[in-house]
């Protein structure tokens, strides 16, 4: 978690917002070393379970690509 300085937040608010929303990664704001806010993405309820971590996970393998391994399927 990323902690910030009210004053640093807001000189570049919007920049935070946007991060905050990109990264999904709360902020703290602190005044005088000590923490206030809290910044975090603003997110709905699910309506049903299916889809509802959609955008979350994600490959970095291509499933498709075959791999260097030979079968025996005798």
């Amino acid at each position: 978690m990323q902690t910030i300085k009210v004053s640093e937040f807001m000189e570049k608010c919007i920049h935070w917002m946007n991060e905050v929303d990109e990264k999904g990664e709360e902020i703290v704001l602190t005044k005088h070393g000590k923490p206030v806010f809290i910044l975090k993405a603003y997110k709905k309820e699910a309506k049903t379970l299916f889809g509802c971590k959609k955008g979350m996970i994600k490959s970095k393998d291509d499933l498709i690509d075959p791999v260097n391994v030979h079968w025996n399927a005798e």
